[in-house]
């Protein structure tokens, strides 16, 4: 190869990496969450959801999938509080879950939420769970630890433990339908059906909601 053609596939190469780096740029300085075009069967989201908050008449749904030992699903959670605060008669939120394999703790964390579920207090202990996510994420006595939680929200802590293990096939429909419409990450957010992976600030989330016109 002669000192020419060597200079020309260098040069080649800085100019396809400038212009990865640039595309990068791009994609990442508009401030829009990144969203799949295709939208996904309504159905499937909110036929077999057991949680929501709010009115599911109103013109904008939200649906989660989530996985409580997910940093980022951490991250999220303050941000949807915020969301269906500001805009508590427009949009319903339904909360689903999706544990990672690759969480060790992530399916206790969703079975003590439902297991404080069927005592009327799925929401009390979804927030618990995610506000002390850094205490059980990596440890060994999780459940003893979400234990302490149900006790904290005073639940009959022996039908807690009871149901504990009863609790997981509305966890594993969750997780069937996540994979049905292609969620293979946490956060998964659905916003009317359109699918938005990852953290979406409250910005973001404000500026789709008001994009969509009031029933």
């Amino acid at each position: 190869m002669n000192t020419e053609t060597k200079f020309i596939i260098g040069i080649a190469l800085v100019t396809l990496i400038v212009i990865t780096a640039g595309a990068f740029v791009l994609g990442k300085g508009n401030g829009q969450p990144k969203q799949v075009l295709d939208s996904v069967d309504q159905n499937i989201l909110l036929a077999n959801s057991k949680h929501a908050i709010g009115n599911p008449e109103t013109a904008i749904k939200i649906v989660e999938f989530a996985d409580f030992q997910c940093p980022a699903c951490g991250q999220a959670h303050p941000i949807i509080k915020k969301v269906l605060e500001s805009n508590k008669d427009r949009a319903y939120f339904v909360f689903r879950h999706f544990p990672l394999p690759s969480h060790k703790n992530s399916k206790s964390a969703a079975q003590a939420a439902e297991a404080a579920g069927e005592q009327d207090k799925f929401w009390e202990m979804h927030d618990l769970i995610f506000e002390n996510q850094k205490e059980w994420s990596e440890s060994g006595k999780a459940q003893e630890i979400f234990e302490s939680y149900a006790q904290k929200l005073g639940l009959d802590l022996g039908k807690f433990k009871e149901d504990f293990d009863k609790v997981k096939n509305p966890i594993e429909q969750d997780y069937a339908d996540g994979n049905r419409v292609g969620v293979d990450s946490t956060p998964t957010f659905f916003i009317n059906g359109q699918k938005y992976p990852g953290v979406v600030s409250f910005e973001q989330f404000q500026k789709l909601i008001d994009q969509i016109p009031a029933k």
